[in-house]
């Protein structure tokens, strides 16, 4: 018990790395070939990676009902046509880990929202995370002097990334009634194989077949990565984890994802650490975990 416990969290770690790494292989490939032609061929291995896993797990392909359709339809247009939009054109211009440490204000964004719409308890501390969070995106942002924002305003780039925050945020609520009748595993196949489709045809008129003519092996390392390490296996290990120890326990180690995105881009694309992006980032990070707080 002990050893699969061990093994549980190694897993975990791994795919908290695995994910800290998709900002260093969504740089790369922002820098070389179009957004949406980046996100369609990451979504459409991701889709067939987690069939095959599926696939693996269950028999067959899961099924959908009916009534499921329209919901998880949303899921594909929010958390993967929409978010590849905002991911792959935000780090055209943002470094990753600057990227990474505004959406790590995610579950804030959630958590507040949970508590308009579907009532759940915002006492004073969260109340108090919340704040530190959203005030340690500023710093990011700005460099250091959130007033500038009021002065000079953000730069497209970081908008783009702040669309990140609001579509998985509108994913991960939308995905809440998913849930209650459709395993994790099978609402996120389904999910990656709509976006895929819905990307198709964006691919198409953003010049992917010229992207495809030039597209070097590191590229496709970055694509390969994103589609079925970062997107197949690490959720299927993340999903695995939770199933073991609980999502509240699985869920503080995302809080460790900018860490690495900001660490594995000093280590390969040389983006220098700031004071400004470590002091706002450890708020961002304090702030989560005090929203998240039991």
């Amino acid at each position: 018990m002990h050893k699969s416990l061990s093994y549980t969290y190694f897993l975990l770690i791994l795919s908290m790395i695995l994910w800290g790494g998709t900002w260093i292989a969504g740089r790369i490939l922002a820098q070389a070939i179009n957004p949406m032609t980046a996100a369609f061929l990451r979504f459409t291995l991701a889709s067939a990676t987690l069939a095959f896993i599926s696939w693996r797990k269950d028999g067959g392909m899961p099924r959908l009902q009916k009534r499921d359709i329209l919901p998880v339809a949303f899921l594909g247009a929010t958390g993967v046509f929409m978010y590849s939009y905002f991911f792959f054109t935000g780090l055209q211009t943002t470094s990753a880990g600057r990227a990474a440490l505004i959406v790590a204000c995610i579950p804030v964004c959630i958590s507040v929202l949970s508590a308009l719409f579907y009532k759940e308890k915002f006492g004073p501390v969260r109340i108090m995370g919340a704040v530190t969070s959203l005030i340690g995106v500023s710093v990011v942002i700005a460099d250091g002097s959130p007033l500038t924002l009021i002065s000079e305003g953000m730069s497209r780039g970081d908008l783009m990334i702040l669309g990140c925050v609001a579509s998985w945020t509108a994913y991960t609520l939308g995905g809440r009634s998913v849930m209650k009748t459709l395993p994790p595993l099978t609402a996120v196949t389904w999910s990656c194989i709509f976006g895929a489709v819905m990307l198709l045809p964006a691919a198409l008129a953003d010049g992917f077949m010229t992207d495809m003519l030039r597209v070097d092996l590191l590229d496709w390392a970055c694509i390969i990565y994103l589609g079925i390490l970062a997107t197949g296996f690490a959720y299927l290990w993340y999903y695995q984890a939770i199933a073991i120890i609980g999502a509240s326990r699985a869920g503080i180690f995302i809080n460790t994802v900018p860490v690495f995105a900001v660490l594995m881009g000093f280590l390969f694309l040389g983006e220098p650490i700031h004071l400004s992006l470590a002091v706002g980032g450890l708020m961002v990070i304090t702030g989560v975990y005090l929203t998240n707080k039991q």
